[in-house]
């Protein structure tokens, strides 16, 4: 892949930028992006990958270690595997996308240990492929990406997308911010892996994740799905930003006065500290672990421990506060709308992959760290490099096409209203951390919470162009406000609770609502029911 300075005045391409020709365009350089290049490098396409951070260190997943749903192709094994998260996600996975996405990871994973990824062996010597440890997984990812003489544009952050006069996406546009200029990527197809949203509430590896991918193809015409399914928070020492769980079910939970958190220690403990949180400081104490878990949880886990190492807390003996750290869609289910097997968006060119499209199709209204959202990236970035190369190879070496962009906020003279970037992303924060707000829903709160995000947006919608040195932020709070306006708008339009959307004003799930909610708008944010899979299938066979 080769580039070219020029200093033309076209207005897509800002004097002293760079301009890429590409037959794939992949925006996110996690799990889920690298993936997707990969697979459409091996389809024979050309394929430029940008990545807001450094491709293989940035993002949730290279920060830590991850499970994988990954289960051995015996179909009782798969059966239960389908089965076990129904429940939970309230019914709303579609078998046959479950079904696809555990034989692609399976056979992905194993590719893994082709390739050399140091899988651990159980004591009869099989191999253990149920988990990865992302530093060393993200790095062995980077390593084929460059084999498959992918372009990595890393601290490359996308700012819009390029559409054709017919509508469809014809490539991107961003910062290269260690050269400080920009870049063009003029492509056949874009798949979107920028990830989800966390709203920059220092979770762990999530600084970069602030929804843009949504604004950029929301922005090109896509829409969105299951954004309601957008509210987990995860348990986290109130002095830190890791945000690994599972270790908290050794914990006891107290009040400030010592006593204890009733309910912290069940399976929903963490409405209940959500709750005694609203009341005043929660602490913790992991004090129900034996000498041998406490020396496996090290094992694993080891950066749990770093923040406690370096404030000199011992977390067996010790007790420390806590908070609850909202991880958004990043662990939630919502994001692109797919349409068909190849990820593909209603926007003709363009695809999502990983956290940045929906994974209601194999979690429904719920999920957690890892596991499914792993298998889920691995997998979705396989179908939508794929259908992005093929997509690419069926439009051909067809005469030039005209372009337009299609950013809207912050980039484009509007007024003389200035942009106030930090002053956005704080008041969209204002809105989506509250317990209150966000946790335990209720239309008054979620209607009077979108009266002020809808205001939020019409000051930031008709403000100036943002200055070269604000804009990826100023783009960035431009998303994290669009994902708020889009979860909040499907939170009221679900009237139960299902999965981890939970309503006080109708605290039950209603069977009668087994449907999925679609969003999208930005000036105008706009909600539609679609019915579920099932009863899709079964009207097709009638």
């Amino acid at each position: 892949m080769t580039y070219r300075q020029y200093r033309t005045e076209r207005a897509l391409t800002p004097v002293g930028s760079v301009e890429f020709d590409a037959d794939v365009l992949v925006i996110g350089g996690g799990p889920a992006g690298t993936w997707a290049a990969v697979s459409a490098a091996v389809r024979g396409a050309r394929v430029v990958l940008t990545d807001k951070g450094f491709c293989g260190t940035s993002g949730a997943t290279a920060a830590a270690g991850t499970g994988v749903w990954y289960i051995d192709p015996d179909p009782a094994l798969r059966e239960a595997a389908m089965a076990g998260r129904e429940k939970m996600g309230g019914y709303l996975q579609d078998r046959r996308w479950m079904a696809r996405v555990l034989d692609c990871t399976y056979e992905q994973s194993n590719q893994l240990a082709d390739w050399g990824y140091p899988y651990p062996v159980d004591d009869h010597g099989k191999p253990q492929r149920n988990s990865l440890q992302g530093p060393e997984y993200m790095r062995l990812m980077r390593k084929r990406t460059k084999q498959a003489r992918v372009t990595i544009l890393d601290h490359s952050p996308a700012l819009e997308l390029l559409v054709d006069d017919d509508g469809a996406v014809a490539g991107a546009s961003g910062l290269r911010r260690q050269k400080s200029d920009r870049w063009t990527v003029h492509a056949k197809a874009v798949v979107i892996a920028t990830g989800g949203c966390a709203f920059l509430s220092k979770t762990l590896g999530s600084n970069v994740l602030t929804g843009d991918g949504y604004l950029m193809a929301a922005e090109a015409g896509a829409d969105l799905t299951s954004m309601e399914f957008s509210n987990p928070y995860a348990i986290s020492p109130a002095f830190g930003s890791v945000t690994k769980t599972l270790f908290y079910g050794w914990a006891t939970f107290t009040y400030e006065d010592g006593s204890v958190v009733p309910g912290a220690a069940s399976k929903g403990g963490r409405s209940a500290i959500a709750r005694a949180l609203l009341q005043g400081p929660v602490y913790a104490r992991l004090d129900k672990a034996d000498r041998t878990v406490r020396r496996d949880m090290r094992a694993s886990q080891p950066n749990f421990f770093l923040p406690f190492d370096r404030t000199g807390i011992d977390p067996f003996t010790d007790r420390f506060p806590v908070t609850l750290r909202l991880e958004g869609t990043v662990r939630g289910t919502g994001g692109l709308r797919i349409v068909d097997d190849t990820c593909a968006t209603s926007v003709p060119g363009l695809y999502a992959a990983g956290d940045a499209a929906t994974r209601e199709l194999i979690c429904g209204g719920f999920t957690g760290g890892g596991s499914h959202n792993a298998a889920w990236a691995m997998s979705s970035g396989t179908f939508a490099g794929q259908g992005a190369a093929d997509y690419a190879r069926q439009v051909g070496v067809a005469t030039r096409r005209s372009f337009s962009s299609a950013g809207t906020v912050a980039l484009r003279p509007r007024s003389k209203r200035a942009y106030k970037p930090a002053a956005l992303a704080k008041s969209v924060q204002d809105e989506v951390f509250p317990y209150e707000l966000n946790y335990f829903r209720e239309a008054g709160r979620l209607t009077a919470s979108l009266e002020r995000l809808d205001a939020l947006w019409v000051e930031a919608s008709q403000a100036n162009a943002a200055a070269e040195d604000d804009l990826l932020r100023a783009r960035e709070g431009a998303a994290m406000l669009a994902t708020a306006r889009w979860m909040y708008r499907s939170g009221l339009a679900r009237q139960e609770s299902r999965g981890m959307h939970r309503r006080d004003d109708f605290p039950h799930q209603d069977d009668r609502q087994r449907q999925y909610i679609t969003a999208g708008g930005l000036d105008e944010v706009w909600t539609s029911v679609r019915a579920h899979a099932d009863t899709v299938y079964a009207e097709a066979a009638e």
